[in-house]
């Protein structure tokens, strides 16, 4: 691979469009406000990371969240085109200087298709298809996919937020231009962080685009030179990541892990002394000792706890870029094992470690988190359940009253069940946790419209 051909500003459904002559934004500066004046970019706000929705303490949700993560991506990017340049003067007329705007755009557009509630939506979703009613629809799965197609059935099963966020920027929603948000190739690539379909997600349900997209990525990877790795049993396809989504990835790791700690201390589920611990042990004992000195007693903890997580995520965000640089060479040849944060140094490694076990034991499996999951589940997977069955059924008089709450946008009403079972995830996966909170309520009688 190599970066003249990566770094494509190339549009998706208007390749042969060229850039109005008063435009001043870059072509991935256009990617990053194209999104963020989305409404599927807003509706992130009632989506939660981690924590129920706030109540008197502001914790993180996916759209701070991925504001965050969009700021260190872009100071990733920046700094590695930097290096780059250094390194190859060639590159210093080339768009290679756009890196840092590619990672923040694709960086703000890692979540968006993740379904409401996270995980435990996604794990709903999974469930219903492959163990709950909705594993009756496999009869459907027909060798020419008339109806449903093998491919199709291990999108549903495997179902994964990444995939869905490839789709939601590139489908032709009822309604909308070809092309989805009609983004630059290098954009979308950076955002596929499995680049390969739902049959290649064997040991875990990962996977970068559904059958329908497929096509869609294959013609952006060959457009930018992705290297094919060899196939997998059965003719399965499988790419090199684009180097960008090392960049994005690693931003997303540095900011869900540390921003975590923060919330967590902030509801006081980690003390103030656990708290800064945690962050101080990123840095040799000069180094933390320089830092304490900077407060008085008398200091506001949450301002130190603030200042110690910034340092932080500088000291993660300039070690990635130096693991980024150094491998660059196996990065472009597709042999480069692993994540940037599993090749940090010992000293961060082991302190990005402690950070991992701490998440595990007592944020992630705290009362807070496991009751929202618990909840969430529940109320996906009885939506689900009751819009798949309308969908399978629309001339029953439930299925016409359920189907009228469907946006025009989501083919709910197409011909072939294999499309209107997508379309159902896509409706499914576009709600807030708030709008399928009530949905849930209003189906299930337990609240009324206002009159």
């Amino acid at each position: 691979m190599n970066w003249q051909n990566l770094i494509s500003s190339k549009r998706l459904g208007k390749e042969a469009e060229t850039k109005p002559l008063e435009e001043r934004r870059t072509e991935f500066q256009r990617d990053y406000d194209r999104l963020i004046f989305s409404a599927a970019f807003r509706r992130m706000q009632n989506k939660t990371q981690v924590f129920p929705l706030p109540g008197s303490v502001f914790v993180h949700n996916r759209l701070t969240h991925s504001l965050e993560v969009s700021s260190v991506g872009r100071s990733l990017g920046t700094d590695v085109s930097r290096e780059l340049i250094a390194r190859h003067p060639a590159l210093a007329n080339t768009e290679v200087t756009g890196m840092g705007a590619i990672v923040s755009a694709a960086c703000l557009a890692h979540d968006m298709g993740n379904p409401p509630f996270g995980h435990s939506g996604e794990r709903a979703i999974r469930t219903y298809f492959s163990e709950g009613r909705g594993a009756r629809l496999h009869q459907l799965v027909t060798p020419d996919g008339k109806r449903l197609s093998e491919a199709e059935w291990l999108d549903m099963t495997r179902f994964d937020g990444n995939a869905n966020t490839f789709r939601l920027l590139t489908h032709h929603f009822n309604g909308r231009r070809p092309g989805g948000f009609v983004m630059t190739y290098a954009t979308l690539a950076s955002i596929v962080k499995y680049p390969y379909g739902s049959d290649a997600a064997v040991r875990k349900p990962k996977f970068g685009f559904f059958e329908a997209e497929r096509t869609t990525y294959l013609h952006i990877a060959d457009a930018l030179g992705l290297k094919r790795l060899p196939d997998l049993p059965g003719g399965i396809i499988r790419y090199a990541r684009h180097p960008l989504v090392y960049l994005v990835e690693a931003a997303d790791d540095i900011c869900y892990e540390i921003m975590d700690i923060e919330d967590a201390h902030k509801l006081r589920l980690l003390s103030d002394e656990q708290t800064m611990e945690l962050f101080l042990a990123f840095f040799e004992p000069a180094e933390r000792e320089r830092l304490r000195s900077r407060y008085t007693p008398d200091t506001d903890v949450d301002d130190q706890i603030v200042y110690y997580r910034s340092c932080v995520i500088n000291a993660l965000e300039r070690a990635c870029v130096r693991i980024f640089v150094d491998n660059e060479q196996a990065i472009l040849n597709g042999t480069f094992e692993g994540s940037l944060i599993s090749h940090l140094p010992p000293l961060l490694h082991n302190a990005y470690h402690q950070c991992e076990q701490v998440a595990a034991t007592r944020i992630y499996r705290c009362h807070e988190v496991t009751d929202v999951d618990l909840a969430g589940y529940h109320i996906i997977y009885t939506l689900l359940e009751l819009i798949t069955d309308a969908v399978m059924a629309p001339d029953k008089a439930y299925s016409q009253l359920l189907l009228q709450q469907v946006s025009t946008q989501y083919e709910v009403h197409a011909s072939r069940e294999g499309d209107r079972l997508m379309a159902v995830l896509d409706y499914l996966s576009g709600m807030t946790d708030v709008y399928a909170l009530d949905l849930y309520r209003k189906i299930n009688g337990h609240s009324l419209p206002s009159v």
